[in-house]
Protein backbone atom coordinates (compact mmCIF):
# COMPACT_ATOMS: atom_id res chain seq x y z
CA UNK A 1 0.00 0.00 0.00
CA UNK A 2 1.22 3.33 -0.91
CA UNK A 3 1.96 5.81 2.06
CA UNK A 4 -0.98 7.35 3.37
CA UNK A 5 1.26 10.28 4.45
CA UNK A 6 1.65 11.44 1.29
CA UNK A 7 -1.72 13.03 -0.19
CA UNK A 8 -2.88 13.69 -3.85
CA UNK A 9 -6.01 16.37 -4.58
CA UNK A 10 -8.27 16.40 -7.20
CA UNK A 11 -9.42 20.09 -7.27
CA UNK A 12 -8.01 23.28 -6.50
CA UNK A 13 -11.12 25.12 -5.59
CA UNK A 14 -11.88 27.17 -2.03
CA UNK A 15 -11.64 23.68 0.50
CA UNK A 16 -8.43 22.51 -1.22
CA UNK A 17 -7.31 26.11 -0.90
CA UNK A 18 -6.69 25.92 2.67
CA UNK A 19 -6.94 21.71 2.92
CA UNK A 20 -4.21 20.81 1.32
CA UNK A 21 -2.18 23.88 3.19
CA UNK A 22 -3.60 22.22 6.71
CA UNK A 23 -2.48 18.63 5.41
CA UNK A 24 1.18 19.80 4.48
CA UNK A 25 1.74 21.50 7.62
CA UNK A 26 0.42 18.72 9.98
CA UNK A 27 3.14 16.30 7.79
CA UNK A 28 0.98 14.64 5.65
CA UNK A 29 2.44 15.64 2.38
CA UNK A 30 0.87 16.92 -0.45
CA UNK A 31 2.54 15.63 -3.65
CA UNK A 32 0.19 16.25 -6.53
CA UNK A 33 -2.61 18.44 -7.50
CA UNK A 34 -5.18 17.78 -10.50
CA UNK A 35 -7.56 20.38 -11.88
CA UNK A 36 -9.32 20.75 -14.96
CA UNK A 37 -7.92 24.81 -15.03
CA UNK A 38 -3.87 23.73 -14.57
CA UNK A 39 -3.07 27.89 -13.93
CA UNK A 40 -5.32 26.72 -10.77
CA UNK A 41 -3.26 23.83 -9.78
CA UNK A 42 -0.39 25.74 -10.17
CA UNK A 43 -1.68 28.44 -7.86
CA UNK A 44 -2.17 25.74 -5.02
CA UNK A 45 1.13 24.43 -5.71
CA UNK A 46 2.51 27.33 -4.81
CA UNK A 47 1.05 27.22 -1.36
CA UNK A 48 2.77 24.01 -0.63
CA UNK A 49 5.36 22.19 -0.18
CA UNK A 50 6.71 20.28 -2.92
CA UNK A 51 3.50 19.65 -4.83
CA UNK A 52 3.54 19.31 -8.43
CA UNK A 53 0.59 19.98 -10.74
CA UNK A 54 -0.74 16.63 -12.21
CA UNK A 55 -1.92 16.83 -15.66
CA UNK A 56 -4.22 13.67 -16.11
CA UNK A 57 -6.17 11.74 -13.80
CA UNK A 58 -3.74 8.56 -14.05
CA UNK A 59 -2.10 8.41 -10.42
CA UNK A 60 -0.64 4.77 -11.20
CA UNK A 61 2.57 5.82 -10.51
CA UNK A 62 2.18 8.03 -7.68
CA UNK A 63 3.90 7.30 -4.14
CA UNK A 64 0.39 8.68 -2.58
CA UNK A 65 -2.14 6.61 -0.88
CA UNK A 66 -4.96 8.97 0.00
CA UNK A 67 -6.61 10.98 -2.72
CA UNK A 68 -9.08 13.57 -2.08
CA UNK A 69 -11.57 14.83 -4.43
CA UNK A 70 -12.53 18.00 -3.57
CA UNK A 71 -14.39 19.18 -7.21
CA UNK A 72 -18.60 20.09 -7.31
CA UNK A 73 -21.02 17.95 -6.02
CA UNK A 74 -21.89 16.89 -10.04
CA UNK A 75 -18.28 15.80 -10.76
CA UNK A 76 -17.62 13.32 -8.19
CA UNK A 77 -19.07 10.44 -9.71
CA UNK A 78 -17.14 10.92 -13.30
CA UNK A 79 -13.65 11.29 -11.77
CA UNK A 80 -14.26 8.14 -9.09
CA UNK A 81 -14.84 6.45 -12.61
CA UNK A 82 -11.85 7.57 -14.69
CA UNK A 83 -9.32 8.17 -11.82
CA UNK A 84 -6.70 5.46 -11.83
CA UNK A 85 -5.30 4.80 -8.85
CA UNK A 86 -2.06 2.56 -7.38
CA UNK A 87 -2.97 -0.43 -5.17
CA UNK A 88 -4.93 -0.31 -2.30
CA UNK A 89 -5.00 3.50 -2.42
CA UNK A 90 -7.71 5.41 -0.52
CA UNK A 91 -10.31 7.77 -2.09
CA UNK A 92 -12.47 9.89 -0.34
CA UNK A 93 -14.49 12.77 -1.33
CA UNK A 94 -15.54 16.17 0.70
CA UNK A 95 -19.17 16.64 0.15
CA UNK A 96 -21.44 17.19 2.76
CA UNK A 97 -24.65 15.99 0.57
CA UNK A 98 -23.62 13.26 -1.82
CA UNK A 99 -23.19 9.83 -0.43
CA UNK A 100 -20.58 7.45 0.23
CA UNK A 101 -21.81 5.46 -2.68
CA UNK A 102 -20.86 8.44 -4.81
CA UNK A 103 -17.25 6.30 -5.37
CA UNK A 104 -18.90 2.79 -5.97
CA UNK A 105 -17.39 2.74 -9.78
CA UNK A 106 -13.61 3.53 -8.28
CA UNK A 107 -11.09 1.36 -8.87
CA UNK A 108 -10.15 1.07 -5.51
CA UNK A 109 -11.94 -0.99 -2.46
CA UNK A 110 -11.19 1.41 0.29
CA UNK A 111 -13.65 4.68 -0.08
CA UNK A 112 -14.56 7.34 2.27
CA UNK A 113 -15.75 10.48 3.10
CA UNK A 114 -14.38 13.24 4.56
CA UNK A 115 -16.58 16.21 5.40
CA UNK A 116 -15.41 19.86 7.09
CA UNK A 117 -18.50 21.29 8.01
CA UNK A 118 -16.90 25.07 6.99
CA UNK A 119 -17.53 27.72 4.89
CA UNK A 120 -14.33 28.04 2.95
CA UNK A 121 -13.46 31.40 0.45
CA UNK A 122 -9.47 32.03 -0.77
CA UNK A 123 -9.38 35.27 0.97
CA UNK A 124 -10.35 34.08 4.14
CA UNK A 125 -7.98 32.60 6.93
CA UNK A 126 -9.63 29.67 8.66
CA UNK A 127 -8.54 27.20 11.92
CA UNK A 128 -8.88 23.72 10.79
CA UNK A 129 -8.20 23.19 14.59
CA UNK A 130 -11.83 23.87 15.54
CA UNK A 131 -13.27 23.13 12.30
CA UNK A 132 -15.71 19.73 13.01
CA UNK A 133 -14.69 16.74 10.84
CA UNK A 134 -17.26 14.14 9.86
CA UNK A 135 -15.94 10.92 8.44
CA UNK A 136 -17.30 8.21 6.61
CA UNK A 137 -15.51 4.68 5.44
CA UNK A 138 -16.42 1.39 3.76
CA UNK A 139 -13.11 -0.60 5.13
CA UNK A 140 -10.80 -0.20 8.10
CA UNK A 141 -8.15 0.44 5.84
CA UNK A 142 -10.01 3.58 4.79
CA UNK A 143 -10.92 4.55 8.16
CA UNK A 144 -7.52 4.71 10.10
CA UNK A 145 -6.38 6.73 7.39
CA UNK A 146 -8.79 9.24 7.44
CA UNK A 147 -8.55 9.25 11.57
CA UNK A 148 -5.10 9.60 11.38
CA UNK A 149 -5.47 12.66 8.79
CA UNK A 150 -8.99 13.94 10.82
CA UNK A 151 -6.82 14.48 14.70
CA UNK A 152 -3.54 15.74 12.73
CA UNK A 153 -5.61 19.01 12.12
CA UNK A 154 -8.68 18.86 13.92
CA UNK A 155 -9.98 18.47 17.79
CA UNK A 156 -13.71 18.01 16.25
CA UNK A 157 -13.77 14.38 14.88
CA UNK A 158 -16.70 12.34 14.26
CA UNK A 159 -18.09 9.32 12.55
CA UNK A 160 -21.58 9.81 10.59
CA UNK A 161 -23.68 8.43 7.98
CA UNK A 162 -24.76 9.47 4.69
CA UNK A 163 -28.06 10.24 5.62
CA UNK A 164 -26.79 12.27 9.13
CA UNK A 165 -24.37 14.57 6.71
CA UNK A 166 -26.94 14.97 4.59
CA UNK A 167 -29.08 16.46 7.10
CA UNK A 168 -26.12 17.98 8.75
CA UNK A 169 -25.18 19.27 5.06
CA UNK A 170 -29.36 20.91 4.97
CA UNK A 171 -29.25 21.95 8.24
CA UNK A 172 -26.35 24.32 7.05
CA UNK A 173 -27.42 25.45 4.41
CA UNK A 174 -30.04 27.16 6.20
CA UNK A 175 -27.47 28.25 9.12
CA UNK A 176 -25.42 29.61 6.85
CA UNK A 177 -25.77 29.85 2.95
CA UNK A 178 -29.52 30.95 3.39
CA UNK A 179 -28.55 33.53 6.33
CA UNK A 180 -25.92 35.04 4.14
CA UNK A 181 -27.97 35.57 1.56
CA UNK A 182 -30.36 37.32 4.12
CA UNK A 183 -27.62 39.75 4.72
CA UNK A 184 -27.16 40.05 1.25
CA UNK A 185 -30.78 40.90 0.73
CA UNK A 186 -30.74 43.44 4.27
CA UNK A 187 -27.92 45.47 2.55
CA UNK A 188 -29.23 45.87 -0.91
CA UNK A 189 -31.98 47.41 0.81
CA UNK A 190 -30.21 50.02 3.10
CA UNK A 191 -28.10 50.86 -0.30
CA UNK A 192 -31.16 51.48 -2.81
CA UNK A 193 -32.69 53.49 0.54
CA UNK A 194 -28.91 55.51 0.63
CA UNK A 195 -28.34 53.72 4.21
CA UNK A 196 -25.24 52.33 5.14
CA UNK A 197 -24.65 48.17 5.81
CA UNK A 198 -22.34 49.13 8.77
CA UNK A 199 -25.52 50.13 10.52
CA UNK A 200 -27.15 46.55 11.37
CA UNK A 201 -23.44 44.98 12.59
CA UNK A 202 -24.23 45.69 15.84
CA UNK A 203 -27.55 44.16 15.46
CA UNK A 204 -26.30 40.81 13.69
CA UNK A 205 -23.60 39.92 15.67
CA UNK A 206 -26.24 40.23 18.44
CA UNK A 207 -28.18 37.86 16.86
CA UNK A 208 -25.63 35.28 16.23
CA UNK A 209 -24.02 35.54 19.54
CA UNK A 210 -27.14 35.56 21.42
CA UNK A 211 -28.71 32.80 19.23
CA UNK A 212 -25.59 30.65 19.92
CA UNK A 213 -25.25 31.70 23.80
CA UNK A 214 -29.46 30.77 24.99
CA UNK A 215 -30.08 28.85 21.62
CA UNK A 216 -32.09 30.32 18.41
CA UNK A 217 -35.47 28.94 19.77
CA UNK A 218 -35.37 31.21 23.07
CA UNK A 219 -33.39 34.00 20.86
CA UNK A 220 -36.07 35.02 18.18
CA UNK A 221 -37.82 38.79 18.20
CA UNK A 222 -39.91 40.53 16.08
CA UNK A 223 -43.39 41.47 14.73
CA UNK A 224 -43.87 37.84 12.98
CA UNK A 225 -42.76 36.11 16.36
CA UNK A 226 -45.21 38.77 18.18
CA UNK A 227 -48.40 38.10 15.56
CA UNK A 228 -48.09 41.79 14.96
CA UNK A 229 -49.83 41.48 11.73
CA UNK A 230 -50.03 45.32 11.40
CA UNK A 231 -45.96 45.74 11.52
CA UNK A 232 -45.84 42.98 9.20
CA UNK A 233 -48.64 44.15 6.54
CA UNK A 234 -46.64 47.83 6.46
CA UNK A 235 -43.47 45.80 5.72
CA UNK A 236 -45.19 43.52 2.70
CA UNK A 237 -46.24 47.27 1.34
CA UNK A 238 -43.18 48.36 1.98
CA UNK A 239 -41.87 46.00 -0.48
CA UNK A 240 -44.92 45.62 -2.73
CA UNK A 241 -42.73 46.71 -6.35
CA UNK A 242 -40.66 43.52 -5.70
CA UNK A 243 -42.36 40.37 -5.95
CA UNK A 244 -39.85 38.20 -5.29
CA UNK A 245 -38.78 39.64 -2.02
CA UNK A 246 -42.21 40.62 -0.97
CA UNK A 247 -42.80 36.47 -1.00
CA UNK A 248 -39.64 35.52 0.33
CA UNK A 249 -41.23 37.99 3.19
CA UNK A 250 -44.48 36.67 3.62
CA UNK A 251 -43.12 33.13 3.59
CA UNK A 252 -40.42 33.25 6.15
CA UNK A 253 -43.08 35.53 8.51
CA UNK A 254 -45.51 33.39 8.02
CA UNK A 255 -43.28 30.20 8.67
CA UNK A 256 -42.48 32.17 12.49
CA UNK A 257 -45.58 32.97 12.89
CA UNK A 258 -47.08 29.22 12.64
CA UNK A 259 -44.08 28.43 15.11
CA UNK A 260 -44.47 30.69 17.70
CA UNK A 261 -48.26 31.35 17.08
CA UNK A 262 -50.03 28.00 16.15
CA UNK A 263 -53.54 28.70 17.32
Amino acid sequence: MASPSFVSFIGSGNLAWHLAPALDNAGFVVKEVYSQNPKHAEALTERLYQAEVKASLDFSTSASGLFIIAVHDDAIESIAQEIILPDDAVLVHTSGSQPLQALRFAATANTGVFYPLQTFSKSKKVNFEDIPLFIESNTSEAEIALTAVAKAISHRVKKIGSEERKALHISAVFASNFTNHMLTISQEILQQNSLSFELLKPLIEETIAKALSIGPQHAQTGPAMRGDLKVLDKHMEFLHDDEDLNEIYKTISQHILNHYQPD
